[in-house]
């Protein structure tokens, strides 16, 4: 698969494990490991791209397609876990030659950059959440409608929309870009298998290190939106309280997606936090 200014979501590949993972190399200086959410269509570059810019002139930008996601190889009959996204984390950084990074994690990358503070901390320096997951909580609306994404124009433009507070940030091609990356081969076949119902059980596995977070060495900033409609505000203080070493900061007139809705902001904070 060839990269380029026709396909930009489709770039690097290395080997991890038994597949090949696609993944951006953006910038130079300490390198930053960018995780992405778990939203149907979702990919590294759809995720991060706005941030590449900016972050990219003080920080090397390593953003993955996690496996199940994106233009990653995907394995026939593969199972999802977080153990397996780990695994793949890890051999991603050995691949690269990375022994240690900053962490940025969105919502379900969030809950697996904890798991990387907390089952490899040697290779963890410093961590931001953004609207993270990694604790328990009782699975919100928003979250069933996204997990129970069914592909159609109409159920994108309705997901796009719940993500943002600020809904004249999902422009008909920010849509039909999410609707038409859905519905690559394989992409909903994967997107089925990784949260099935009943959903509430895959909140509860991304929080399986919970009881370890006070263990996390990394100092850590937490980002929220306070309109979130997908994850719950409250996972935010949740994590100010249980993570020694760790900040909050909370956008008013902001949902899930922070690094659209506050772009220059939310890479304002990363930048000052990170360099």
């Amino acid at each position: 698969m060839l990269g380029g200014m026709e396909r930009p979501e489709i770039a690097l590949s290395v080997v991890t494990g038994a597949f090949q993972t696609n993944y951006h190399d953006i910038g130079s200086g300490w390198p930053v490991v960018l995780l992405h959410g778990s939203g149907p269509g979702v990919s590294a570059w759809a995720n991060w791209n706005k941030t590449f810019p900016l972050l990219g002139r003080y920080l090397r930008l390593l953003a993955p397609d996690l496996a199940g996601f994106g233009y990653t190889q995907r394995v026939p009959d593969a199972t999802y876990s977080l153990s397996g996204w780990l695994k793949q984390v890890v051999d991603f950084l050995d691949a690269l030659g990375v022994e240690r990074a900053h962490f940025v994690g969105n919502s379900f990358g969030g809950a697996l950059a904890l798991a990387m503070a907390t089952q490899h901390p040697e290779r963890v320096d410093k961590m931001v959440l953004m609207g993270s997951m990694g604790v328990s909580f009782p699975i919100t609306e928003g979250l069933e409608k996204v997990w129970g994404y069914e592909p159609s124009m109409a159920n994108m433009a309705v997901l796009c929309n719940l993500f943002l507070h600020n809904q004249t940030l999902a422009p008909p091609d920010l849509i039909e870009s999410r609707y038409q990356s859905s519905i690559q081969p394989g992409f909903q076949e994967s997107f089925h298998a990784m949260f099935p119902e009943p959903r509430q059980d895959s909140v509860d596995a991304l929080a399986i290190y919970e009881a370890n977070l006070g263990d996390v060495k990394a100092p850590t900033l937490v980002i929220h939106g306070l309109q979130d409609n997908v994850i719950p505000v409250s996972n935010a203080l949740r994590l100010l309280n249980r993570l020694p070493d760790a900040q909050l900061h909370v956008f008013g007139q902001c949902g899930h997606w922070t690094q659209i809705e506050h772009t220059d902001e939310f890479c304002a904070l990363v930048r000052d936090f990170l360099v």
